[in-house]
């Protein structure tokens, strides 16, 4: 694992994978009673999320959703969604963005884990107003 590029974004810890395809690859964890992103869509990637411990609530066009341990969720390109770690379990999940290019979003906006206080530095409101500011240059529309 690499775990010396691994950051906090918004609350979740989040580790990226090379990959010699055209798809981003990340492994991450949500603590218990974290929120996800805004909702948000995305006009060219295609997102999905394999849970592998534990489970997560996903909102995706309208509806909402628990999705456990060994589920996956699959959201094409102009699909509404955000997601969030309800219960009061931590989560473990990949994440796969296709093509190429949403990896460089997480490398900006997160916080070395080694950094002090890294988890409440990710979703500190300058982070927050950032993330907000920039989304459309990470191909991220946010539905505020």
């Amino acid at each position: 694992m690499n775990a010396n590029n691994t950051k906090w974004v918004l609350g979740h810890k989040v580790t990226p994978h090379e990959t010699s395809g055209d798809y981003d690859l990340m492994v991450a964890e949500t603590p218990p009673k974290v929120q996800g992103p805004p909702p948000h869509l995305h006009n060219a990637f295609k997102e999905s999320f394999l849970i592998i411990e534990g489970e997560m609530e996903f909102f995706v066009n309208g509806k909402t959703r628990v999705v456990k341990a060994g589920e996956s969720v699959d959201i094409p390109p102009k699909t509404l969604h955000t997601f969030g770690n309800t219960s009061d379990k931590p989560c473990k999940w990949i994440n796969i963005h296709s093509p190429k290019g949403f990896r460089t979003f997480f490398e900006q906006m997160g916080i070395p884990e080694s950094e002090e206080n890294a988890i409440e530095k990710s979703v500190a409101p300058e982070i927050i107003n950032k993330v907000m500011a920039t989304a459309m240059e990470y191909d991220m529309i946010i539905n505020v």
